[in-house]
């Protein structure tokens, strides 16, 4: 049997004792190297073992539970993706989704943790597997051949008990099982399994040890005398430069999902929980603040914000207001959706994004707006990072996820029923002055969102330290004007004419563009503007990027001068 890095045979990589929680293991297998670790929620990742970023070995990153943290630049990793959510070099925008470690097929069975080089064929169990009660042995590591390791063992059989050789590099005689992991051309690892568990158990393990020392010492001796075989050589590919220092801002539309609806609860008066499960593996990385596009079952599109935890990739779980004045948006997903319905979703996206560097992070929630902020406190909560919670409702029983919320262990306050004067003085206070590195976020009714802004630049906050997410453009749109846009790199120049947005003057002109809530609310659209005067209409940007004049909201905003060019 000739070793490849291309070999698709699941072979044990550790013990399950080896993966305490909180812990990262170092495996080894065809010559690569490998980051082991178990998550909170009991899944284990088999990853390479190098940071992205500048190649750092992942081995020696902390284990937060849900993301594993790298320790030289800090990058941060999804439990079960391995997709990165955080780059402290960028703490203002969500990472490139397609920044993402390479992960491989991981089974945990029978004591051990098994993998293998790719997915080219399923775990089964090897034959005998079922049935028994299995006691792992202490893994005795070896420098020498995988096979010459397999041969040695299957001389270790008694008379009467011959040996019989298993698929892959694998043993058996009596009830006992024999596993050489190929940790590489020159290199191997016994790991052994016995079909019970002993009477005693030390004296059994210090048994085997010392046979297998034995045989290992034997082993080595011999290996010396032999040339070496050709090592096997592992490709690492490193992330772009361009892909780490440019995020992304926004996807084209058309990526969906499919997804069953798991659950659907109250979860407060008014507002109802979705579960909504993937039909096979995992849920793509999202990062905290990041929304999904539901496509309902009347045609239309609506945004829902996530409000998982870091690495809890097995289902998204979103918040729907009950709204007697909905135009049919939401009122479709509250009254007609059933548990075990099919969805499709967008893949998640993120325009308000999470900083992780600061020194107080205030969270400010109206209603419905707890929903991205949740998100936000149970990412700040997994990292043990100082923040506070704010949460107001008019009344205790439409206080959404309020078991979630009691469940962390930052500083969580509920405002129930106050007076809108009362509310004013209440932020004002969690506000409090602003100091070097706080940043504020806050989501719920409009009303609240410029009552949080102006209270905290009066307070000295700078704007960029007040981050913001609106439900909804609530101010009239003015689009009597008529003017021309220029876009820079189609080369095409169109004319934007009185009720039409320059996003359906695009589309009616075969162009693909992003977009999402066309409210001018998300951000999906923004666009870098090279030339010319915006209108803005939006209620995404802040003052100082209105004033910049430097992008702009195509799906509401507008042109005050003749003309406009646009780096489309």
């Amino acid at each position: 049997m000739t070793l490849t890095l291309s070999d698709p045979t699941w072979y044990p990589i550790a013990s399950s004792d080896d993966l305490p929680f909180r812990h990262v293991y170092q495996g080894q297998l065809l010559g690569r190297e490998l980051a082991v670790w178990r998550a909170d929620d009991g899944n284990v990742n088999v990853w390479e073992n190098r940071c992205l970023h500048r190649g750092v070995r992942l081995s020696i990153g902390v284990n937060e539970g849900g993301e594993l943290k790298c320790q030289y630049h800090g990058w941060r990793y999804a439990n079960r993706s391995a997709g990165c959510t955080y780059i402290p070099a960028h703490p203002a925008d969500a990472p490139a989704r397609r920044i993402q470690n390479k992960t491989y097929p991981v089974r945990e069975a029978y004591g051990l943790v098994w993998s293998a080089a790719n997915d080219d064929q399923p775990f089964r169990p090897f034959p005998g597997a079922e049935g028994h009660d299995w006691f792992a042995l202490r893994p005795i590591p070896v420098n020498a051949e995988p096979e010459d390791v397999l041969a040695a063992l299957a001389r270790l059989a008694p008379d009467d008990q011959p040996a019989d050789l298993l698929p892959g590099l694998a043993v058996r005689f009596g009830g006992t099982y024999y596993f050489v992991q190929p940790v590489a051309a020159d290199r191997a690892v016994i790991r052994g399994l016995l079909a019970d568990k002993p009477a005693d158990e030390r004296a059994t393990l210090r048994h085997y040890s010392e046979t297998l020392s034995r045989l290992r010492d034997r082993l080595e001796r011999a290996a010396k005398k032999k040339p070496a075989p050709e090592p096997l050589k592992p490709a690492f590919e490193k992330v772009s430069a361009e892909l780490s220092t440019m995020p992304e801002i926004a996807v084209p539309k058309g990526n969906t999902i499919t997804v069953v609806v798991k659950r659907k609860w109250t979860s407060a008066d008014g507002v109802i929980g979705f579960e909504l499960a993937a039909r096979d593996g995992h849920l793509p990385t999202f990062q905290p603040g990041a929304h999904i596009d539901v496509h309902l079952p009347n045609g239309m599109t609506r945004q829902y914000s996530i409000t998982n935890g870091p690495g809890d990739l097995m289902s998204y779980v979103i918040g729907v207001k009950q709204e007697s004045a909905s135009t049919g948006g939401s009122k479709v997903l509250v009254e007609t959706v059933r548990e075990g319905d099919l969805l499709s979703i967008s893949e998640p996206r993120n325009n308000f994004p999470l900083r992780r560097d600061a020194t107080r992070t205030v969270l400010i929630a109206g209603g419905i707006g707890i929903t991205p902020l949740l998100s936000m406190a149970r990412f700040l909560d997994k990292s043990s990072l100082n923040y506070e919670l704010h949460y107001f409702t008019r009344a205790g029983e439409t206080t959404a996820f309020r078991s979630e919320l009691e469940a962390l262990h930052g500083k969580v306050v509920f405002h129930t029923g106050l007076p809108r004067a009362e509310i004013a003085t209440t932020i004002a206070s969690a506000l409090g002055q602003w100091s070097m590195a706080q940043h504020v976020y806050v989501c719920g009714p409009g009303a609240m969102l410029e009552t949080v802004r102006d209270t905290a630049a009066a307070q000295g906050w700078p704007e960029e330290a007040v981050h913001f997410e609106y439900f909804k453009n609530d101010k009239p749109i003015d689009n009597s004007s008529a003017f021309d846009v220029e876009l820079a790199r189609s080369a095409m120049t169109l004319h934007v004419p009185s009720g039409k947005t320059i996003l359906e003057v695009m589309r009616d002109n075969g162009l693909s563009v992003p977009s999402s809530c066309e409210q001018g609310a998300c951000g999906t659209c923004l666009t870098t503007v090279i030339e010319g005067e915006v209108d803005h209409q939006d209620v995404y940007l802040n003052r100082s990027e209105k004033a910049s004049n430097t992008c702009m909201m195509t799906c509401v905003s507008r042109a005050k001068s003749p003309r406009l060019v646009l780096d489309i």
